[in-house]
């Protein structure tokens, strides 16, 4: 290449100027306008300190850096505005190599040569050399070098270093803090929470008089909110002379991330009608806010009034909404909502698509999710791992592992979002070793595994029955002392144990988890509560009740319903009232869990009375509402009204009837024993047939006497639930009592597999806070005789007292074989040794059998509660009975 020459032609007024600029300094020798320097290559070009400069504004920052090199090299200085412009230049082209060069060129510096050094290691992302600079320097009496420390810190977020660099600076005896530093010193004390030394530096605001500035003030503003001292931020908003949009953004934001939602609405009316016009980011504050505490339909009220106000929702909008539905589990009108956005012409991006997609995880549509997946392709969004890894989890969640693993293996880069989410998939699968695999792999690989991945593979492994694997990695969590364990792994284990019928276990881990003084959340007690849910567990839910409180979880609304229905199930409606009574307040869910609980105990005035004051209050009712009040009507012999209900949910309420409230209407028209009407009804019926519907129909014709009825419900039952050998067993009885043998083929196979499978009665009863089991005709207790001759006595009572009343109506089928051919039921056993064990235990005797409950022993109950006085609750898998003085809860129907 030719050697070009750089000639300068210097000119009188370029001289004077030139001289203008040298500093008075004599040590700095005046710069020659025109030299002859040596390069490397043995050229001789004629360079200036002007060419250097003219290198730097066109651009060419390397030769700019060679010519001083060679100037440098020949004993000349350069002047610091010079070295400034060059600096600069390293800056602008975030060039930290250059910037290091140009440093070891200056032979020697000012203090404005350090502040640009400072500027430009700490905007090049080198901020341990601009600290050593700094910290070098001569002299700090000037604030552009502490400005651009704290610039530096500011843009790293490295908030405790600019709190300590502003007390050094006060110690200094520096000058105060000027407008543009203070609001950088606030926000650390904001992003740290620090607000001591934030009110330390409000009063210096105050004593300088810079409380005149609004910027200032918006800052300490901010600082006040950030720092939940909401009461010092409101007082300081009202002392405030000047507001502006920030100021009232800042106000409102605060209260919104505290949860103040009414209030920073009421705040964002006040700005409004103070005249700041409240402008898009306004209004998004507050969307945003009210879709992440769950309350979306009011979020999309207020997006409905900023387009009546003449601003459209831009992209923030539209993808707040979508996120909040989305993670609300309203899952199908997240994906409406994103569906208007695009046919707003508003386009998304990779959040936006992203939450669409995971709501589509949610409901497992792998058709909308593909469809997602090729809009973000089209917006060019696949790079994102945002994107990739929410589509890892739309694939996984619709057991599409193997597109799942194709765009995890095509990523380049993976965070750890991306194996959780890989892993996720394989464990939730049930294909843990191949999730153990990548577990493996992300662990050399340099992504290290959080908390989050090691609960899935503790979750995925104790779900697919290894709970051996399970509680090691829940141990080796401990023993490493890499991850500490959280209420997650806690919770991990529990459900899981839940999961596999394992109550009594997953209660010894709720307790191991307190004494590891690992805190509940309202997970862990929505998990725990249903294994209390029985009649047995009465002190157990009391504990776990007292935890919630201890933890103040019972004022959650979802951990608050839960203890309704738990209540309820144990037999206590009293605890389950009053927990309903004291709610701040209710969803329509504590309504229906209270609603079922006095169905259940056999009260259905009060729970219809419920069911008008839930209407009443503006509550809506939905479906689980409607089924629960037809039975509550047909318990009640009240068709008419049951039937009128069922009419409503369609012409009052738009509610398509499910399968819960055709059942229901079976049962309204069986128990007052209208057959003729339920054949037609179930012929009528839009759904297809259902196992419930002919067990519901087979109750009926049973208790009503009806033979062939009966017949027909048992062998609909027999073709749907071939396995069911229950049905088989009862259809057997009901051919037997009909005396219809003529396919004698079938009712040999009938009798064969019934007994090959004869079903055994189990009772459980807690007495003296000991569970204890019974097996019919058992006699190999403690005490047998006494208590056989105790029940020996207690049927000729019954016999003498209360002669067979219903019998000639009921049909003699039974789960259970009769006790002339397989002894005493479990069930009478165990009431029969409440009464011998201990007066305490026999006022209020609490069983749960697996079978359901037989005529002869429903009739003995209803004995024992009027002769003795006590309440018997007998929990079968059909019914909840509630024996006192003589009456059952489910008035001789189940």
């Amino acid at each position: 290449m030719e050697n070009s020459i750089i000639s300068c032609q210097s000119k009188p007024h370029l001289i004077e100027f030139l001289k203008q600029q040298l500093p008075t300094s004599d040590s700095v020798k005046p710069i020659i306008p025109k030299r002859t320097i040596k390069f490397d290559s043995g050229t001789t070009q004629k360079i200036t300190e002007l060419d250097i400069n003219n290198l730097c504004r066109n651009g060419k920052l390397r030769e700019a850096v060679t010519a001083l090199d060679s100037i440098t090299k020949n004993g000349f200085k350069v002047r610091p505005n010079t070295c400034i412009s060059l600096l600069q230049s390293c800056i602008d082209t975030d060039s930290i190599e250059f910037g290091r060069k140009v440093h070891n060129l200056i032979a020697e510096v000012n203090p404005f040569v350090e502040t640009k050094l400072i500027s430009m290691y700490a905007k090049c992302g080198s901020l341990n050399d601009a600290r050593h600079v700094f910290d070098e320097m001569c002299e700090r009496k000037n604030l552009f070098a502490w400005s651009a420390m704290i610039g530096g810190y500011t843009r790293e977020q490295r908030w405790r270093e600019i709190i300590a660099l502003f007390f050094l600076m006060m110690d200094e005896g520096i000058c105060f803090p000027d407008e543009y530093m203070l609001p950088k010193i606030l926000q650390a004390c904001a992003n740290l929470g620090d607000v001591e030394t934030g009110r330390l530096i409000h009063s210096l605001v105050v004593r300088t008089g810079m409380d005149l500035c609004v910027h200032v003030n918006n800052s300490i503003l901010t600082m006040y909110t950030k720092c939940g001292k909401l009461v010092s931020s409101r007082r300081f908003l009202e002392n405030m002379d000047d507001k502006d949009l920030i100021t009232w953004n800042s106000i409102i934001s605060g209260y919104c991330q505290n949860g103040m939602n009414e209030e920073a609405l009421g705040l964002f009316e006040r700005m409004s009608a103070e005249g700041i016009v409240p402008g898009l980011v306004s209004w998004n504050i507050l969307i945003a806010s009210y879709n992440q505490s769950g309350k979306c339909d009011q979020a999309m009220e207020l997006m409905e009034k900023m387009n009546e106000n003449g601003l459209s929702p831009d992209v923030f909008t539209w993808t707040s909404m979508i996120s909040g539905f989305a993670q609300n589990n309203r899952t199908n009108q997240a994906l409406e909502l994103f569906r208007e956005m695009l046919v707003s012409g508003v386009e998304p991006n990779g959040v936006t698509v992203a939450s669409a997609v995971s709501a589509c995880a949610s409901l497992k549509s792998l058709k909308k999710g593909k469809e997602l997946h090729s809009v973000e392709v089209k917006i060019g969004s696949l790079a994102d791992v945002l994107m990739k890894n929410s589509l890892i989890g739309m694939y996984s969640k619709c057991g599409k592992l193997e597109d799942a693993r194709r765009i995890f293996d095509m990523m380049v880069e993976r965070d750890v979002f991306t194996w959780n989410s890989m892993i996720g998939g394989y464990a939730q699968a049930g294909y843990c070793g191949q999730a153990y695999d990548l577990f493996t792999r992300m662990r050399v690989s340099g992504v290290k595994p959080n908390v989050v991945t090691w609960n899935l593979m503790i979750s995925g492994h104790i779900l697919n029955g290894d709970e051996d694997q399970a509680m090691d990695l829940f141990r080796t969590m401990e023993t490493e002392g890499i991850i500490k364990r959280n209420t997650a792994s806690w919770n991990s284990l529990i459900s899981g144990s839940l999961h596999h019928g394992q109550k009594d276990k997953a209660l010894r881990i709720f307790r191991q988890m307190q004494a590891f003084r690992a805190r509940p959340n309202s997970i862990t007690m929505l998990s725990i509560l249903p294994a209390c849910a029985d009649l047995l567990s009465t002190r157990k839910l009391k504990e776990v009740h007292g935890c919630a409180v201890h933890e103040s979880l019972d004022t959650e609304l979802p951990v608050a319903n839960s203890l309704i229905d738990t209540y309820a199930k144990s037999g206590d409606m009293i605890s389950s009232r009053a927990i309903f009574d004291y709610m701040f307040s209710r969803d329509t869910i504590s309504w229906n869990t209270l609603i079922a609980g006095y169905i259940l105990h056999g009260h259905h005035h009060i729970a219809i009375d419920l069911f008008h004051m839930m209407r009443a209050e503006g509550i809506k009712p939905n479906k689980g509402t409607f089924s629960y009040i037809i039975l509550a009507y047909s318990v009640l012999g009240m068709v008419d009204e049951g039937n009128q209900i069922f009419s409503s949910m369609t012409k009052d309420y738009q509610i398509s009837p499910g399968l819960e409230h055709y059942n229901a209407m079976v049962e309204l028209f069986g128990r007052s024993g209208r057959l003729g009407e339920v054949t037609e009804f179930i012929e009528d019926m839009a759904i297809e047939s259902h196992p419930s519907i002919w067990s519901s129909l087979l109750k009926a014709s049973r208790v009503h006497g009806n033979v062939g009825l009966a017949i027909r419900a048992a062998e609909n039952l027999v073709k749907l639930e071939q396995k069911n050998t229950i049905t088989h067993k009862l259809l057997l009885q009901l051919y037997e009592l009909s005396g219809s043998c003529e396919d004698a083929s079938m009712m040999r196979t009938l009798e064969k597999r019934s007994e090959a499978l004869n079903t055994l009665g189990y009772s459980w009863i807690n007495v003296n806070n000991k569970v204890q089991t019974f097996v019919t005709d058992d006699k190999s207790m403690p005490d047998a005789d006494v208590l056989y001759a105790c029940l020996d006595k207690i049927k000729e009572e019954v016999r003498l007292a209360m002669p067979d009343s219903h019998e000639h109506t009921h049909l003699n089928i039974q789960e259970e074989d009769t006790e002339k051919i397989a002894g005493i039921h479990s069930e009478k056993l165990a009431i029969g040794f409440a009464l011998i064990s201990s007066s305490n235990a026999a006022r209020s005797i609490r069983i749960v059998k697996n079978l359901r409950v037989c005529n002869d022993c429903h009739k003995t109950a209803k004995f024992i509660s009027l002769r003795y006085g006590c309440e018997i609750y007998l929990n079968d898998p059909k019914c909840l009975h509630h024996f006192k003085d003589g009456v059952c809860s489910c008035k001789d129907y189940w």
